[in-house]
């Protein structure tokens, strides 16, 4: 279950509950979102879905604890192409 806090408007808290449950602050400012889903999914929906992304590739505890959701594309090329 991924369950999504929005701190501030660029700035969200994410829980991750599964076998551990993890906590990770994401930044998606309005540039970012633009280029990765050219604003067709909400902030909080394009976050779950890259949330659901990562998911599938590693375990909740191997995510950072802080990061630009953009910076998944370093890890993952793929991500960037996902929700064009």
């Amino acid at each position: 279950m991924i369950q999504i806090a929005e701190l501030g408007q660029n700035e969200f808290e994410v829980t991750v509950s599964l076998q551990k449950i993890t906590t990770h602050i994401v930044f998606l400012n309005d540039e970012m979102h633009q280029q990765l889903c050219h604003n067709r999914l909400s902030k909080t929906d394009l976050i779950i879905k890259s949330f659901e992304f990562l998911l599938q590739r590693e375990p909740n505890t191997s995510i950072l604890s802080r990061f630009n959701l953009d910076h998944i594309g370093h890890y993952f090329p793929e991500y960037l192409n996902t929700f064009n």
